[in-house]
Formats: structure tokens, C-alpha cells, sequence
């Protein structure tokens, strides 16, 4: 079911959701690995579509974690809202990365330590990608990581701009193969 609708959504919004299928297992866990889920207050997840990173973060996070993730195809919000409905401690918003601020100011929260990003640079417009990693580098608080995945490394050096230091992984065991990027600014 899940990958009929990301298929179906593809082909409707191209622009919108990156790839014909949801992001493996193997890719979701290379992409949570490096979070100290001990000492993380606040995660932020861009472009969760079906929610294959957020399980992953709800199974690992400590039960005082926040996890706010935003959507903005409307089908993928939908499915989040009926999926999550129990979790506590997590908001689901129908919205925009670019007003990232904004939502945090919402719900109080006062920094991120990790935002996961599920976005295809790639395939947005130049301006959209500059505001939301603008504003990531904003809300993350010092030893914070940005964590995105791409299917080339074309936006490597676009991303560089906003991060000093990034360390890239393979994961081979997606369809098709992703890099991690793992964003900081130390």
C-alpha cells in the first residue's frame, strides 16, 4: 500500500516526492545512526512521506524526545496524522521546511538538535533550498547534525555552503542507491 501511494504521488507531484518508492530500512537506519538519541531534546524531520525515518526515530528516541515532522504533500500528511495519532510527544504539520521557524516557535520548542531530511534538493527550486537550509542552520544548536539523503551528490557542494563539514555514506540497499550527508558546522 505504501509504495502504491508513493508511486501514485510521484507520478502526480513529481517536484515534490524524490523518488518512485519509500526510502528502505537499511537507508533509515544509516540515516538515525549518529544520533545520540540519549541526549536529543528535539528532532525535526523534513519530508517523512510515508514514515519509514520516523518509525525508526519513535522506536530509538527517549520518551521525553520531541519529534515534530513536517509534510507537505497533503496524501502523506493525511496517512501521518491517522498513523500517529497515539505518539505522544510528536507533531505532524501540513507545511512547508521553509517555515521551519515558525513551527518551532508554535510548539515552544526552543532548538533542534537533528533534523532529518527526506527533501529532494535536487528538484527544488534554488530559492526553496536556500530557505530551508538557511533556516536549518538557524535552529540547530551548536553540535547539532542536519542528516539528508540524495541519490547524486549533485547538491553536495550547494549544501556545503550552509555546512562547514560534511561526512557522506553509501547505502547501496535502496532502490535507487542514496548518499548520506551528515551536515555540522564543528
Amino acid at each position: 500500500m505504501k509504495r502504491l501511494m508513493f508511486l501514485i504521488e510521484y507520478i502526480i507531484r513529481p517536484r515534490t516526492v524524490g523518488a518512485i518508492m519509500p526510502s528502505s530500512k537499511h537507508l533509515a537506519e544509516k540515516m538515525i545512526d549518529t544520533i545520540d538519541f540519549e541526549n536529543a531534546k528535539y528532532i525535526v524531520e523534513y519530508g517523512p512521506g510515508t514514515g519509514v525515518f520516523t518509525d525508526k526515530l519513535i522506536n530509538r528516541r527517549e520518551r521525553h524526545t520531541v519529534i515534530l515532522i513536517i509534510e507537505n504533500n497533503y496524501e502523506f500528511f493525511t496517512s501521518l496524522t491517522k498513523k500517529y495519532k497515539e505518539v505522544s510527544n510528536l507533531y505532524v504539520i501540513h507545511g512547508s521546511a521553509e517555515n521551519v521557524d515558525k513551527y518551532l516557535e508554535h510548539y515552544n520548542i526552543p532548538y533542534v538538535d537533528y533534523v532529518i531530511s527526506g527533501l529532494p534538493f535536487a528538484s527544488l527550486p534554488k530559492i526553496v533550498s536556500s530557505t530551508i537550509l538557511n533556516k536549518t542552520k538557524k535552529i540547530i544548536r551548536k553540535d547539532g547534525k542536519f542528516i539528508t539523503f540524495q541519490y547524486t551528490l549533485f547538491m553536495k557542494q550547494y549544501i556545503n555552503k550552509y555546512f562547514e563539514v560534511i561526512n557522506v555514506n553509501k547505502e547501496y540497499r535502496n532502490i535507487p542507491p542514496a548518499y548520506i550527508l551528515n551536515c555540522s558546522n564543528e
